[in-house]
């Protein structure tokens, strides 16, 4: 057996994402034999004390830090996860790569388009091995729909929908935590769940070329936060309350370089889907479904079946890229945390072989120039050109 190299690692921010990341770096281990690592949780910084030490003892890191420099900087540590609130992607990624550290952010890699090239020129100067967390594009059936795309099973690709519609902000007293802020989280919904279906639109159909849009804030005003709440919490009526400082609904139409149409919108405040992230792609041979609430399940139609019409039901089992390590057999299901234990164990494997590893930072820059267009066509309520930022 090749011997695995050992990788310390910082995990920084221990919200739900930070934990999300240190379960899948304890779990590579025994679900991925073929490894050629093994992941050390060195280190994990939080400005809650509590949380920090909680960490320690649940997770098994060596150390916490309520400071994040000491945690990024620190000589025993090889690897740094990015789980902080957005406006703080930044200074993390430009101290860990200045430090010598491979870096795995989540997305956004900046809270406003601008940041997240900076943070892209500061990997690029020091020559930084980056990931980004699009979980999604790393779900097994998402995989075999790109394949499928690839071989040509839908034909010419004619149309992408893309929708992301979560409840997450539905409720009116949902506290006023740093997503709902523009100095703490930057823009809302279209950095933080637009642009996932972007990132999968992209990787499932190709480059986007213009783009036009909308927003809006559903919500003006939440409960003020009190100590380490979370936009999960609730306040109660008669509380005192703060402005919402960034967009809960944002919708776009798009023109893809190949010449296919696309609609996308996007909600953290609709009621009834929960967590509803969906692509449709329509070809001119088939078409395909998925839907992250039913994430082990992609419908595919085939039109030369002229007998049985109809979208026929793929089911995820071990027969597609992934699967197997969680779970054997046809039909039994995965999460969405599993999503995210291959998203870590495949960036680890990348750097470790030398291999190439996307998303990295450059796609995070593809993502949000996108998101720019966007942005600059809610001002001049016109079609506007995606020009790659630079």
């Amino acid at each position: 057996m090749t011997a695995r190299k050992n990788i310390a690692v910082a995990v920084v921010g221990l919200g739900w994402m930070g934990q999300a990341h240190s379960r899948s770096l304890i779990r590579i281990p025994t679900l991925f034999s073929d490894r050629n690592f093994n992941p050390i949780l060195r280190v994990c910084a939080d400005f809650d004390l509590n949380r920090g030490n909680q960490a320690v003892a649940d997770f098994g890191f060596e150390r916490s830090t309520q400071n994040w420099q000491d945690a990024v900087e620190a000589n025993d540590v090889d690897a740094v996860w990015v789980c902080a609130p957005n406006m703080l992607h930044l200074p993390i990624i430009e101290a860990a790569s200045k430090a010598g550290k491979i870096v795995f952010s989540e997305k956004p890699i900046g809270g406003k388009p601008e940041q997240t090239l900076e943070a892209f020129k500061i990997a690029t100067k020091n020559k930084t091995f980056t990931g980004v967390g699009y979980n999604y594009l790393w779900a097994p059936l998402v995989l075999h729909a790109k394949k499928m795309i690839s071989e040509g099973e839908l034909g010419e690709i004619i149309h992408f929908k893309g929708r992301f519609f979560s409840m997450y902000g539905s409720d009116e007293l949902g506290l006023l935590s740093w997503r709902f802020k523009f100095d703490q989280a930057g823009y809302g919904v279209s950095s933080d769940i637009l642009s996932h279906s972007i990132s999968l639109a992209q990787f499932l159909i190709g480059e986007i070329t213009e783009a036009v849009g909308m927003k809006e804030t559903t919500i003006k005003k939440r409960p003020l936060p009190s100590n380490n709440s979370s936009h999960y919490s609730r306040g109660k009526i008669g509380d005192p309350l703060g402005e919402v400082e960034n967009e809960d609904f944002a919708s776009m139409l798009c023109r893809f370089k190949n010449g296919a149409t696309g609609t996308f919108e996007t909600s953290r405040t609709v009621v009834g889907p929960e967590s509803e992230n969906l692509f449709e792609i329509y070809g001119t041979k088939g078409a395909l479904k998925w839907n992250h609430e039913s994430l082990n399940e992609l419908l595919y139609y085939k039109k030369d079946n002229i007998l049985e019409t109809g979208y026929t039901k793929i089911l995820g089992g071990d027969r597609f890229d992934f699967h197997g390590a969680f779970v054997p057999g046809q039909g039994n299901s995965l999460g969405t945390e599993d999503l995210i234990c291959i998203e870590d164990y495949s960036f680890l494997t990348a750097w470790v072989k030398g291999q190439e590893f996307k998303p990295s930072f450059s796609e995070a820059v593809d993502v949000v120039s996108v998101q720019a267009a966007l942005i600059k066509s809610w001002e001049s309520r016109k079609w506007e050109t995606v020009k790659r930022l630079s």
